[in-house]
C-alpha cells in the first residue's frame, strides 16, 4: 500500500467559530485549513498574528499548512484605487507566511460575492439541510428583490415571465428569505452586505469584461508567483461559485479551458488549482476526472464534494460519494497523482449536510460538523479501499 494518502484536513474560520479545533480533531482530520479573517483585505499578515494562529492549532494537535483563503482586493481585481500597494501587502504576506511554515495559499479571482446560492436550508428528503442554487429564485431576486439595472438583458424572456409568475404567489417571508441568503456576507464573516453597497459594487465593475478580468488575475500572477517561488510556497487558485456569470459580473475561473489559460499565461510550479469539484462539477460541460488527470501536475489542494445539478440550472449539494460527480473515479485518479509525485495532496471534505444534533446549531452555511464528519469517513473509505487495491 503507498504511503501517499490525502492529506485529511477540514476549514476552520477561527477562535469564534462554533466548530471548535477538538470538534475537528475528533473527526480524525490531520490539519485544519484556515485564514486571519480579522485582518482587513489588503492589509499585511504580519508574523505575530499568523504565530498566534498557528500555535493555536498545533496545540490542538494539528497542523496548519493550508490557508483559504488570503484574499485578493477588488482594487487588484480592478487594477484601481490602491492594488499597487496591495499587491505589494500581498508578496509581503506572502513571505510571511513561508516564514511561518505554511505551504499552500489559497485564493480566488470572483468579484464582489465570493459565492453565491438561494437557499442555504434546503431541506433533504432524509430531513438533512443542503446549500441551493435555484436560477428561478436567482431572477428573483437580481430583477425583482436587488432590482440591479440592467438586469432583464441578462435573462430570457421566458424566464423573465416565470419569474414574474412565481414572484406574484411567493410569500413576503420567502422573498426575504432568497433576499438574505444571496447577500450572505463574505466566508468568515457574519455581518450580510446591504443592497446598497452590493449595487456600489456591481457598479464599480462596469466596463471590466471577461477578458479584461482575466488579464488581472494574469497581472497580479506575474507579480506574486515569483515571490512565491522564492519562497517555496504554492498558489492555489478557486473556481467560480457558481461556475458562470451572476449579477452581469465576469467569471474566468469556471471552465477546463480558463484553468488552462490561467497555467499557460504564468508556467510555474507554484502556480496551480484548488480543484474544487463541486465549483467545477456544476457545469456539465466540465468533465471532473479527466480536468484531474490534465491538471495533476498543479492540483495543490483539494475540495472534495458533490453537486446535483438539473437541466435548468438549479444544483444543490449532494451526498458527497452521490451528485453528478463520480467521486470514485476522482478519488482513483488522485491516488494515481500523489504516487506519480510522490505527494499527500492536502484535502477537505467541502460542505456537509446539517444533520442530527447540529439541526439545532447556528454555524456557517456548509460549515456544520457532523456533516462534514460524514463525508471525511466515506471520502476516506473510498481511498482507503482503493489504495489498497490499486497495486
Amino acid at each position: 500500500m503507498s504511503d501517499y494518502l490525502m492529506h485529511q484536513t477540514m476549514r476552520w474560520y477561527g477562535p469564534h467559530d462554533k466548530v471548535s479545533l477538538s470538534d475537528i480533531r475528533q473527526a480524525g482530520c490531520e490539519g485544519v485549513v484556515t485564514a486571519l479573517h480579522h485582518i482587513p483585505v489588503g492589509d499585511v499578515w504580519t508574523v505575530g498574528e499568523i504565530e498566534k494562529r498557528r500555535k493555536m492549532i498545533e496545540q490542538a494537535g494539528m497542523t496548519w499548512t493550508v490557508i483559504e483563503s488570503l484574499p485578493v482586493s477588488d482594487d487588484i481585481k480592478k487594477q484601481r484605487g490602491d492594488y499597487k500597494q496591495h499587491i505589494e501587502n500581498y508578496k509581503q504576506s506572502l513571505r510571511n507566511v513561508a516564514s511561518c511554515g505554511l505551504k499552500v495559499i489559497t485564493y480566488n479571482f470572483m468579484p464582489v460575492l465570493d459565492w453565491l446560492r438561494t437557499d442555504v436550508n434546503y431541506e433533504m428528503t432524509d430531513g438533512s439541510r443542503a446549500l441551493y442554487f435555484n436560477r428561478l429564485d436567482f431572477v428573483i431576486f437580481d430583477l425583482m428583490l436587488l432590482q440591479r439595472p440592467g438586469a432583464e438583458h441578462d435573462f430570457a424572456q421566458a424566464e423573465i415571465e416565470q419569474a414574474k409568475t412565481k414572484f406574484a404567489s411567493m410569500s413576503e417571508e420567502k422573498k426575504q428569505s432568497i433576499f438574505r441568503n444571496c447577500l450572505l456576507g463574505l466566508p468568515g464573516s457574519d455581518d450580510a452586505f446591504t443592497p446598497e453597497q452590493v449595487l456600489s459594487a456591481l457598479k464599480s465593475y462596469e466596463g471590466i469584461d471577461k477578458n479584461q478580468l482575466k488579464k488581472h488575475l494574469f497581472d497580479f500572477l506575474h507579480e506574486v508567483i515569483p515571490v512565491a517561488e522564492e519562497c517555496g510556497l504554492k498558489m492555489a487558485i478557486h473556481p467560480d461559485d457558481p461556475p458562470y456569470a451572476v449579477m452581469g459580473l465576469p467569471r474566468i475561473m469556471s471552465t477546463e479551458q480558463d484553468a488552462a489559460d490561467l497555467l499557460a499565461a504564468v508556467p510555474s510550479p507554484a502556480n496551480g488549482l484548488c480543484f474544487c469539484t463541486g465549483s467545477f462539477g456544476a457545469r456539465a460541460d466540465n468533465d471532473i476526472p479527466k480536468m484531474l488527470h490534465r491538471f495533476a501536475d498543479h492540483v495543490h489542494f483539494l475540495h472534495l464534494r458533490n453537486t446535483k445539478r438539473d437541466e435548468e440550472g438549479n444544483f444543490f449539494e449532494a451526498d458527497h460519494l452521490a451528485g453528478d460527480t463520480n467521486m470514485y473515479e476522482v478519488i482513483r485518479e488522485v491516488i494515481q497523482i500523489q504516487r506519480r509525485r510522490r505527494i499527500s495532496i492536502p484535502m477537505r471534505p467541502d460542505h456537509g449536510h446539517q444533520m442530527l444534533d447540529d439541526l439545532k446549531k447556528t454555524t456557517y452555511p456548509g460549515y456544520s460538523a457532523i456533516g462534514r464528519l460524514r463525508g471525511l469517513a466515506e471520502l476516506r473509505g473510498v481511498e482507503y479501499a482503493l489504495n489498497n487495491a490499486l497495486q
